[in-house]
């Protein structure tokens, strides 16, 4: 980004990667940031903390990933110039998602299709309702996380995986169709990240910390990057894994 955004649009206001990431896009500058989540009441502790950053409005606003069709009120309402935003000085962030349990999963189609739709369907219908109005505004930034493990799809995880994977695909086609809008998509593939969300997980090689991710994503943005691995290792690890037979890449871990 030439010059830092005046708002920040986080979607998941509890995530632990997009609240270090507010946290420091307020300390470079931005003013106001928008907190989206269930619950949006009860959101105090967030709210101070990104105040105490500097931030000097702090919205909540109320946020259901799963009620796709409460999606596009919802944005249009953070997105609107009326209210004070402005969507070309905005990032919005896409920090909401679930791991979900592989073995429930298996064998528990509900909760398979629990988990695809907030990783992917939900992800979809917000990307799409937020490029449309950014277009309209001729400018914006969003941020998009994937995940290395939708690079290569294991058996480990592969309902969590696919979904990334999807969602991998999508916003790289978006980001394609955004050329020349003056709304910019940035793509984030972080491997394991040691957090709230990986309790109880044996980390894996090449893991960050949701601080790590934050100030990698900060910096990609700074950079007007496109796509930022996390670490940046962690692309030539994906290439080489790729490459492995079959049979070995069944029996990889999560």
């Amino acid at each position: 980004m030439t010059t830092g955004p005046d708002t920040v649009l986080l979607l998941g206001g509890r995530s632990e990667i997009g609240l270090e990431l507010a946290e420091r896009l307020v300390r470079d500058g931005a003013r106001r940031v928008q907190l989206a989540a269930r619950r949006s009441d009860e959101l105090e502790v967030e709210e101070g903390r990104l105040r105490a950053a500097g931030a000097t409005s702090v919205q909540r606003l109320e946020f259901d990933a799963d009620d796709l069709a409460g999606h596009e009120q919802l944005l249009a309402t953070a997105l609107d110039p009326a209210g004070g935003t402005d969507p070309r000085t905005t990032v919005a962030v896409l920090a909401f998602g679930v791991l979900g349990d592989q073995a429930r999963a298996e064998v528990d189609a509900a909760h398979a299709l629990a988990v695809v739709s907030t990783d992917y369907l939900a992800q979809v219908s917000v990307l799409t309702h937020l490029a449309r109005l950014m277009r309209a505004a001729g400018g914006g930034h969003i941020v998009v996380f994937s995940s290395v493990a939708g690079v290569r799809v294991r058996r480990a995880n592969y309902v969590y995986g696919s979904a990334k994977a999807g969602l991998d695909g999508f916003a790289s086609g978006l980001t394609d169709a955004l050329h020349g809008s003056g709304v910019r998509l940035l793509l984030v593939r972080p491997g394991f990240v040691v957090g709230r969300m990986t309790t109880g997980m044996s980390p894996a090689p090449l893991s960050s910390t949701p601080a790590q991710v934050a100030a990698a994503v900060a910096d990609a943005l700074r950079r007007d990057r496109s796509v930022v691995w996390v670490p940046g290792t962690l692309r030539v690890l994906a290439a080489v894994l790729r490459l492995l037979p079959r049979p070995l890449w069944r029996r990889m871990p999560r």
